[in-house]
């Protein structure tokens, strides 16, 4: 499990190797991610937008940006939590994963929190020894 906490808003992801929907054969490896946002302060939050950075094992990226998270901009309570499941696919058996999400208080003000980079890792990467 990664962990990251910026402005007392937390997030929490969990990635999964989906053996069942890859097919190393066709360079085809799939992940799901549990996600959960957890807000520890005391202002009411609202997630306005995401941006992931997704970098396969040949170090190509993907940026993937856009309003809220599956589909919901989430309002956040203090003391309240989000949990939602997304999964991404990669050409390669491993990669990384961070990003940020933009929120937004109730007076109107923004700010980015962090999305904590997480391993993608797969039964099918060769593990090397340092």
């Amino acid at each position: 499990m990664y962990s990251a906490t910026t402005k007392a808003i937390r997030v929490t992801v969990e990635p999964t190797f989906l053996d069942d929907q890859s097919t190393p054969a066709d360079n085809h490896y799939v992940w799901a991610y549990q996600v959960k946002i957890e807000n520890t302060g005391v202002d009411t939050v609202k997630l306005i937008n995401r941006c992931w950075r997704i970098t396969d094992a040949m170090g190509r990226i993907q940026e993937v940006k856009g309003r809220g998270v599956v589909g919901e901009q989430p309002e956040l309570a203090p003391g309240e939590q989000f949990e939602y499941t997304s999964g991404t696919p990669l050409i390669t058996p491993s990669g990384i994963m961070m990003g940020t999400y933009e929120m937004e208080n109730k007076t109107g003000v923004r700010f980015v929190i962090d999305i904590p980079a997480f391993s993608l890792d797969s039964p099918y990467q060769a593990r090397h020894l340092n």
